[in-house]
């Protein structure tokens, strides 16, 4: 640290990763060696090249492969300075990216399977871009991933001058780590798998069936040619009766129920393995995963908004998620981040608590949309389906055809009833409240304090029936409120604005 007469400035530290993070890499990388080895293979078939010309073009891809990773490495440096962290890469074409520590809002540490055995992880620092990761150092050990997210907090702390009172309140206030506010074992951990019904492993299997085609002695996507294994077999598929049909279709449509039960209960048991959320001085510490552990720390300051989502089947037996709107990210699949996966109503206010966030109480009036809107929005999309409907009616036989007419709109009206139905706000001196869903229910819960912004829009038609959409702009978020009365959102906003103003938002994110 150097001092000189008006100010202090802390000297630069140049680092590089961990060396032992080139193995790790490598090996993790071997599957997408996979396709350029098998091409060799491929290309070599049929020809005088003997074992041992294979097994060199291996040894050669995997030494090519080794060495431009060892290459990167060399040329790859992070550096702290006073006001940002500085990462370098590049062989030829060199990069250099700033990333201020005032702008980070997430650092979070990754370990997988191979990681956590050398003591080794990957910190990511978002800034809440809108493109998830905005840098990326693999491999660094675990204490320098925990002295970088310390190191980062205290550099904000000191560019966003945190009061002495409002630190020492969030730490008196932050219960003991020993005591997680929530935590899931195994078997909760399962019960959440099976509502998390996935075909992901379909997906898969048709990517890497696409990737290996060459391979194949066959065209997979040849339906004739399917058939003609059939027959090659002696089984005439015109002589199967419609009871055997029909046996088979349950048989199928059940086996693809429980590959996608099964699939859903091992990428939960994988992803939610020793799930805890702690309440610390830093905030939320929440740690999940068996193959690839994630260590991530959200500020409780920065929670601009509460989720509570269920599902139509989950919700009989009483089972709830919790996610928190935050500037950033969770991750490539989920921009909330998930504080409580599966947890009773009982078990999720105390979190949202913790947050400032508190739930509806039964004083509480929740207030339908206009019935208009939906009318007008359905009757928007019905020539639509009319039009489907009327080229599909060439194409249908005698006894479809009286009842195409029906199905569409009656399942259209259906559906977008059942929408509106489950659609309501409310409000009340602190919070907006507003419901949504009849498969998947939720409740966005957000605090007036933390809204940005308040904006009306109208289209053509909602400003010939008086109503106006309402979008409130949250960090991390937004919130939109449609099928309002043009005076019911006029004062809604009047009514947010005068929170807003009352505190300045700046104050605000610094400190609870």
């Amino acid at each position: 640290m150097i001092e000189t007469d008006d100010q202090v400035m802390i000297e630069e530290e140049e680092h590089k990763l961990h060396p032992v993070g080139l193995l790790i890499g490598f090996i993790a990388g071997l599957p997408q060696l996979i396709l350029p080895i098998g091409a060799a293979i491929f290309g070599t078939r049929g020809s005088d090249f003997g074992t041992g010309i294979i097994i060199l073009i291996i040894a050669a891809v995997l030494f090519l492969s080794l060495f431009f990773r060892w290459l990167a490495w060399t040329r790859f440096r992070y550096i702290i300075g006073d006001e940002d962290i500085r990462i370098e890469s590049g062989i030829l074409n060199r990069n250099a990216r700033s990333i201020p520590f005032e702008r980070i809002q997430d650092v979070s540490i990754e370990q997988g399977l191979l990681a956590r055995v050398f003591g080794l992880g990957v910190v990511k620092f978002e800034t809440g871009g809108g493109k998830g990761d905005d840098g990326k150092l693999s491999f660094v050990t675990v204490d320098e991933g925990e002295r970088l997210r310390e190191l980062i907090r205290d550099r904000k702390e000191g560019a966003e001058v945190v009061t002495a009172e409002a630190a020492t309140s969030e730490i008196d206030t932050a219960p003991a780590e020993g005591s997680p506010i929530f935590a899931m074992d195994g078997k909760r951990v399962l019960t959440l798998g099976l509502f998390e019904f996935s075909l992901v492993i379909f997906a898969v299997l048709f990517g890497v069936a696409q990737q290996f085609e060459f391979l194949m002695p066959f065209d997979i996507w040849d339906i004739g040619g399917w058939i003609g294994i059939v027959d090659i077999q002696g089984i005439d598929l015109d002589t199967i009766s419609w009871t055997a049909r029909i046996l088979g279709t349950l048989g199928a449509l059940i086996s693809l129920i429980f590959v996608g039960i099964a699939t859903g209960l091992i990428r939960t048991f994988l992803r939610e393995y020793g799930f805890r959320l702690d309440r610390t001085a830093k905030g939320f510490r929440r740690r999940r995963g068996l193959t690839t552990l994630t260590d991530v720390v959200m500020p409780v300051h920065r929670v601009q908004a509460a989720i509570v989502q269920t599902g139509f089947i989950r919700k009989r037996f009483g089972w709830h998620a919790l996610k928190f709107v935050s500037l950033a990210q969770d991750s490539k699949e989920e921009a909330s981040h998930v504080v409580a996966p599966l947890a009773r109503a009982d078990e999720i206010w105390p979190i949202a608590k913790e947050a400032k966030i508190s739930g509806p109480n039964e004083e509480l009036t929740f207030q339908k949309l206009d019935f208009r809107h939906w009318l007008d929005h359905w009757l928007m999309i019905l020539p639509f389906f009319l039009a489907g409907t009327a080229s599909l009616y060439f194409f249908a036989n005698a006894g479809i055809r009286s009842a195409l007419p029906l199905i569409f709109p009656v399942f259209i009206g259906i559906f977008g009833w059942l929408d509106w139905r489950n659609k309501s706000h409310a409000r009340d001196k602190n919070q907006i409240y507003f419901r949504q869903g009849w498969w998947s229910p939720k409740i966005t819960i957000a605090p007036q304090v933390k809204i940005q912004s308040v904006e009306i829009k109208q289209g053509p038609i909602a400003r010939l029936r008086g109503l106006a959409e309402l979008e409130f702009g949250i960090a991390g978020g937004s919130l939109e409120i449609s099928g309002l009365k043009l005076a019911d959102a006029l004062a809604i906003r009047a009514d947010a604005l005068s929170q807003i103003v009352k505190i300045d938002f700046a104050e605000v994110n610094r400190a609870d």
